[in-house]
């Protein structure tokens, strides 16, 4: 196992390298390039500079977030070939460089939806969080109100260029159900996993954020049948998960613990996201400090299914709370992901020693 910590980039960070190397256990970071748009060849230059500033602080960059899928390609437009090409390219790019594992998603139109970016706890700090009656308005309002409420930051999943379309986006999906959904990303994964497995480099896809649907949008990622489906669509070692325990847990029908056993079994988790969350009624949560006494998951128990079935992937805390006064990137701060790092890799001692 290998802790990592993500990072946006010094363009697009207040937190720097030097703070991330002081988090005890942190080795590598989780790096993106957010000023390429989907669909668009990752530069061989733009790695190789991310790597070099990433390694002169001590640090690996082994893991890359957010290769975004163009839209074309889910909603199966004649164009998808092509951006499938340009994809395959961002693999081969991205592998010469180093990079073993890639996390994307297969979700139209919004990579996640949460309805409040500032959620105040008893104790303070501020969080995401997740309301069902706060998504009973148009899209665009969601829009708008994600926009005014991100500090000024760009969100993963919520770039500009995409959102201002995002009218024409639902018109273009309104053909796309489930099953057409589903189609189309077995031929993009029957397209581009020959190319992983030629250059050694293993996909991980992100569960849908919430595991149902809103505003009537499909989702194909949600549960143990999706992901069972994912792994034997296209059978590799290639084709695997980027298993997020907030993510799945959002849906409470499903087991988080026997979903990491089973698949963490079957070799295919290839990075993890761990996070805590607190529902309060019904599907409706925040997102707590990692501590299992905080939420509603027990983090005992998903780190030990992910130990005791031999995962020795990537793993990093997911979300955080702003504490302590800091201000930032919603979701993205230092110093409770620093906690919750310390946290993950204090019961992944335990577990290792007890045995």
């Amino acid at each position: 196992m290998e802790m990592t910590f993500r990072w946006y980039g010094s363009d697009s960070e207040k937190i720097t390298l030097e703070q991330v190397k002081q988090i005890p256990g942190a080795k590598g970071i989780v790096g993106t390039l957010f000023d390429i748009p989907a669909g668009e060849v990752w530069p061989k230059d733009k790695i190789k500079e991310l790597k070099e500033e990433i390694e002169a602080a001590g640090l690996t960059l082994k893991v890359i977030e957010s290769v975004n899928v163009h839209d074309d390609i889910k909603i199966g437009l004649p164009s998808r070939d092509k951006y499938i090409e340009n994809y395959k390219a961002t693999i081969r790019n991205l592998a010469e460089y180093g990079i073993e594992v890639i996390c994307y998603n297969f979700m139209p139109i919004f990579d996640w939806i949460k309805t409040d970016l500032n959620y105040k706890l008893p104790d303070g700090s501020y969080t995401l969080a997740f309301e069902e009656a706060g998504i009973d308005k148009e899209p665009e309002e969601i829009v708008k109100e994600v926009e005014a409420s991100s500090g000024g930051y760009t969100l993963p999943g919520w770039e500009p260029e995409r959102l201002e379309h995002v009218k024409y986006l639902f018109e273009s999906y309104k053909d796309v159900n489930e099953e057409v959904l589903r189609a189309n990303f077995e031929y993009f994964l029957k397209a581009i996993i020959p190319t992983c497995e030629e250059v050694g480099m293993k996909m991980a896809v992100h569960p849908d954020d919430p595991p149902y649907s809103i505003f009537n949008l499909p989702r194909v990622v949600k549960n143990r049948e999706d992901l069972n489906w994912l792994c034997s669509v296209v059978d590799s070692p290639a084709n695997g998960i980027t298993l997020c325990t907030g993510s799945i847990a959002e849906d409470p029908t499903n087991d988080v613990y026997e979903i990491i056993s089973e698949f963490t079994k079957r070799d295919r988790i290839h990075f993890a996201h761990v996070r805590n969350i607190c529902f309060t009624e019904g599907r409706d949560f925040y997102e707590s400090a990692h501590l299992s006494t905080e939420g509603s998951l027990d983090m005992y128990r998903i780190m030990k299914a992910l130990y005791d079935n031999g995962f020795d992937g990537y793993i990093r805390p997911d979300h955080g709370r702003m504490i302590w006064g800091e201000t930032g990137r919603p979701g993205y701060g230092l110093y409770d992901r620093a906690l919750g790092i310390t946290y993950l890799n204090g019961l992944w001692e335990a577990l290792n020693k007890s045995c």
